[in-house]
């Protein structure tokens, strides 16, 4: 028999997808903020946070929003070397495909870009800029330059933050966007929505005020890391369910039980 709590596991596994993403007071003034800015004349935006901040799902979103009215494409992953970028670059822009054996000569890419100022606006989502070196990034600069090519360039947040932005972007950056970690509402608001989303009531009543207060204590309420939390939650409810059911208290999840998925994940120690 399955246990109540295997849907509300799965509801908290880590994923991208737009299906998963809950509306709240930061994200949707982050969405508005970078559909707004692909409006200006900008050649680069920046789009700022620390991991588990929401940037991919934010990304994905923008791009399935605006995909009917826009040329937009995302760049999910980091190429492995240079030579796949620009053979993914050089398809989006000629809508062509270059025989893999072939390299991209950059300086006519740089002048086919220039000739298409005016024509087209391309949009190119680059998630986990991080992932590309210094001279990578000086190309899609220099490509960003012709205005034909718009880049919104997706970063974590380090502590050598303020380096890798002068680094990598300085007077091209006209626009910053940064989503930080939620706060103690917006986690609350974001557990109790997922459930509900999946019609999990009960479980999203058991998850008292106070509980949510040691929850985003834990996470510091980052979604990544909520995610890790609740679905280490719900594991250990699922087990006692199946196998101790005398000792689950439907009605309200134990404090310890919170406290031992800390414990399992590493923000607590004995």
């Amino acid at each position: 028999m399955k246990s109540r709590y295997e849907a509300a596991k799965q509801v908290f596994v880590d994923s991208v997808d737009i299906e998963d993403y809950i509306d709240l007071d930061a994200s949707v003034a982050a969405y508005k903020q970078l559909e707004y800015s692909l409006e200006k004349p900008l050649k680069m935006i920046l789009l700022f946070g620390r991991p588990g901040t929401g940037k991919s799902i934010l990304l994905n979103r923008i791009q399935e929003k605006l995909k009917h009215q826009k040329e937009i494409h995302y760049f999910d992953t980091p190429a492995v070397n240079e030579k796949e970028f620009f053979h993914k670059l050089f398809k989006v822009l000629t809508q062509k495909d270059l025989p893999s054996n072939t390299e991209v000569n950059f300086s006519a890419l740089v002048e086919f870009c220039q000739n298409l100022r005016g024509k087209r606006e391309i949009i190119i989502l680059l998630d986990e800029a991080q992932m590309y070196g210094t001279e990578m990034m000086e190309k899609i600069r220099l490509l960003s330059d012709s205005r034909a090519v718009k880049f919104v360039v997706s970063l974590h947040k380090t502590d050598d933050e303020d380096l890798i932005a002068k680094e990598h972007f300085q007077s091209r950056i006209w626009e910053v966007i940064e989503l930080k970690n939620a706060t103690k509402e917006d986690q609350t608001a974001y557990i109790h929505k997922k459930l509900l989303k999946k019609n999990l009531f009960e479980i999203a009543n058991s998850i008292k005020a106070k509980d949510m207060k040691l929850i985003h204590k834990f996470t510091k309420g980052n979604y990544r890391e909520c995610n890790k939390l609740l679905f280490t939650i719900f594991e250990i409810c699922e087990y006692y369910d199946k196998n101790e059911p005398a000792k689950v208290n439907y009605a309200h999840i134990h404090h310890r039980i919170i406290e031992m998925s800390a414990l399992k994940l590493g923000y607590i120690h004995v």
